[in-house]
């Protein structure tokens, strides 16, 4: 054999992979962003967001007349001034009776409302939709005069009810828009088989349909509470006994014209704070699931 054909036997030598084109610094993904550039923004974000609760903290656990930075001595004695001196307990307990109430009001009403949004088609069906929405426009100060007329006339006035009554009217509108598209999400063929094997629409409707809702009443129902929970005007027009009062009107009654209590103020402040934290640490994972279920179109 000769050097020539030798050399054309002879087995090709491998030749190198190419390396990977090297990523540029401008070209580089999000996952390969240092992982400082995330967290500092957020440091920044927290301690923005922490100071305010810290400073209510140090102001209602210090004494009145220290100005330690540290709540040292630890002191409940503003907490004890305003739970039983100033009412809070009252406060706390209408509140709560408001807040309660209007969640059930407002799930029920928005339940029963969302369903036949959802599932039935009637000629002004879109037009009571726009309306439904052209009403979160509406700001709730522009509803204070109807709604004392109609509550005097019902001798409603100085009662509870009214502002049950007030609040529920108010979240009604958001809280069935949100439920109809938690029902558009559910296949109508679960009810329809439900039909087939003897339920009727009510007992298909509880069996199939509420179930699934969980998420759905979570989210309306804890915003509903929340709300009336927070909202003062509707509490400060329509009761003027101060044992009818609930917490936002209570703490408004700590601020006078001359001075502020500001350890009572503070220990107001987290009395009416923590009911809500507790809440939404329980219920954020249906929150979420229910509010990003509510925002897509079935």
């Amino acid at each position: 054999m000769s050097v020539k054909e030798a050399t054309k036997a002879a087995p090709a030598p491998m030749r190198a992979a190419p390396e990977p084109p090297r990523t540029s610094k401008k070209n580089r993904s999000w996952d390969e962003v240092p992982r400082w550039q995330i967290y500092l923004p957020l440091s920044i974000y927290l301690v923005f967001t922490l100071i305010p609760f810290y400073w209510i903290l140090l102001f209602s656990l210090r004494p009145a007349s220290s100005t330690s930075l540290v709540p040292w001595p630890i002191t409940f004695d503003h907490f004890e001034k305003v739970w039983t001196e100033r009412s809070f307990g009252t406060y706390f307990q209408n509140s709560v009776l408001v807040g309660v109430a209007t969640l059930l009001m407002t799930t029920l009403v928005a339940l029963a409302g969302g369903y036949a949004l959802a599932r039935f088609n009637f000629k002004i069906k879109r037009a009571f939709m726009l309306a439904l929405l052209c009403s979160q426009f509406v700001p709730g100060a522009l509803l204070l005069v109807p709604l004392f007329e109609t509550f005097a006339e019902l001798q409603m006035i100085n009662s509870l009810a009214s502002v049950i009554i007030a609040e529920t009217v108010f979240q009604l509108p958001l809280s069935m828009i949100l439920i109809s598209n938690f029902i558009k999400n559910v296949p109508y063929s679960l009810e329809e088989a439900a039909w087939v094997d003897g339920c009727n629409r009510m007992t298909a409707f509880r069996i199939v349909v509420l179930p699934l809702l969980r998420p759905g009443l979570i989210a309306v129902g804890s915003f509903a509470f929340v709300h009336s929970w927070n909202h003062f005007l509707f509490a400060l027009m329509f009761l003027n006994n101060p044992e009818k009062q609930t917490i936002p009107v209570g703490l408004n009654t700590l601020m006078g014209a001359d001075s502020v209590d500001l350890g009572a103020l503070a220990a107001g402040g987290i009395i009416a704070a923590v009911p809500v934290v507790i809440v939404f640490a329980f219920i954020q994972k249906w929150l979420i699931t229910g509010f990003s279920a509510g925002a897509v179109k079935g």
